[in-house]
């Protein structure tokens, strides 16, 4: 039996910014701000808070272990996909709002929980050592509407705790407290263990692989380091608005803290509709020069490489999609569209489709993750050598930050242009797919594109 939709329901002071109903629950258990930076386009228009979860799962390699609020705990050895599926299949609700979150889970899919999916080797080293899954079933939301301009906070009111927690959420809107945000800073050396003369080893195995008909597109990323102390919300605050981006997320809890201004969406699912948006194809911008940005772009749109590249990943996605979509409903209404960014221009194409009678949006997360975008084609084999040939796991890089709420809708970016903070350390990534005709060098420069607003940070945090 469907419940009807949120026996709570309330509309707040509409805030521009949404930090300002973050700050003042942010203090609270596993707190999440799905930010889209203000972006007011139809796909990007809506901000999501949530924060104390009344059930936690937490998978590291093959087990998963699920906390409820109380401290009872479970531990389990299937599927975390099939475990998250259960626990949001046991809150059925009849969706009668326009809002695109009302309650259910909100995480984080590590890149590595792929091994749950694909057999791969395991070659490179774990520096990262954290969940692979982290993942909060959340009982109310702020929402706010940048389009409508309307801020609102909205429950569907299914655990027991959930009317004292609505009054207590209500209580500190009201009193308007926030905690102070202490400085984050960095400290000694950038370190990296791929260097050009490294990378380019790794490029030329690549390409070999290319030539011996092993792949067509393999991603190879470069991983950074840089020691850290303090509250890592300060450092957010200065990356959303050095580097705006339309699926940004900041994710917080007692393991990991993500710091994320990804441009891409991975999956969406809105009345079992199916969206994909991957990026593939880059520029620099040049903000100096106006005349030689648009150059740039240009270059980006009539590229061929870029194009065949993009294509690649297109005929990737349409495949995995096709595991879960209804027969003949796949389609690429927008193929190679330009999307310009802080630091760079992309080509981003969409590709639809609407799910089979019996799949639902996990299912479809399973069967397209990690996204493709960031593996290379075909995926398995691509998943392998980057498994061989990056000296260290990618653990949250490109993996996702997503929701799936009670009413079967879902949203999810791929985790590029992010941070990882614990241990007092900071870490983010950059990569570029690998095709036949890549030049090394220009790779490689494409990687440091890429990752300049990290870079920028990091400099302006010491």
């Amino acid at each position: 039996m469907s419940l009807i939709f949120p026996p709570l329901f309330k509309q707040l002071p509409y805030q521009s910014d949404s930090c300002h109903y973050f700050e003042l629950v942010r203090h609270l258990p596993w707190p999440v701000f799905l930010d889209s930076t203000q972006n007011t386009s139809q796909n990007n228009r809506y901000d999501i808070i949530a924060a104390d979860p009344f059930l936690t799962l937490y998978t590291k390699g093959e087990k998963t272990v699920i906390k409820q609020r109380s401290g009872h705990e479970t531990t389990s050895d299937l599927d975390p996909f099939h475990l998250l599926q259960v626990q949001l299949k046991s809150f059925p609700v009849q969706r009668t709002t326009s809002l695109p979150f009302c309650g259910g889970a909100i995480g984080h899919f590590g890149y590595d929980l792929g091994r749950r999916i694909e057999k791969l080797p395991n070659t490179a080293i774990d520096n990262e050592e954290t969940a692979d899954m982290l993942v909060g079933i959340y009982d109310w939301a702020i929402v706010t509407d940048h389009q409508k301009k309307k801020s609102y906070i909205a429950s569907y009111g299914l655990h027991s705790q959930t009317q004292q927690q609505w009054s207590s959420i209500l209580a500190l809107i009201n009193r308007q407290e926030k905690k102070p945000t202490a400085i984050l800073s960095v400290s000694g050396p950038l370190r990296s263990q791929l260097g050009l003369k490294q990378y380019q080893t790794a490029f030329n195995k690549i390409k070999h692989y290319i030539r011996e008909g092993d792949c067509y597109q393999v991603n190879l990323a470069k991983r950074f380091e840089v020691n850290a102390k303090g509250d890592p919300w300060h450092a957010y605050k200065l990356l959303r608005q050095q580097n705006a981006a339309p699926f940004s997320a900041f994710f917080s809890t007692p393991e990991l803290t993500l710091l994320s201004s990804s441009p891409e969406r991975l999956l969406k699912v809105y009345n079992r509709q199916v969206e994909t948006k991957p990026i593939k194809g880059t520029r620099r911008r040049d903000l100096t020069d106006p005349i030689r940005d648009k150059a740039l772009a240009n270059e980006l749109q009539q590229s061929i490489k870029d194009r065949a590249e993009n294509l690649m990943i297109v005929d990737l996605l349409r495949n995995d999609l096709g595991k879960v979509c209804k027969l003949g409903s796949i389609s690429v209404p927008k193929p190679f569209a330009l999307e310009s960014f802080a630091t760079v221009h992309h080509l981003v194409s969409t590709i639809t489709g609407s799910l089979a009678e019996k799949q639902d949006a996990i299912g479809l997360l399973r069967a397209c993750f990690p996204g493709g975008s960031i593996t290379g084609a075909p995926k398995l084999r691509a998943m392998e050598i980057i498994e061989e040939l990056e000296p260290d796991r990618r653990g949250p890089y490109c993996g996702s930050i997503a929701y799936i709420g009670f009413d079967g809708n879902m949203d999810s970016n791929i985790l590029i242009r992010t941070l990882a903070y614990n241990d007092n350390k900071l870490r983010f990534w950059a990569g570029g797919g690998i095709v036949t005709d890549s030049n090394v060098y220009d790779e490689y420069q494409e990687i440091h594109d890429k990752a300049a607003a990290l870079l920028a940070l990091i400099e302006q945090l010491r």
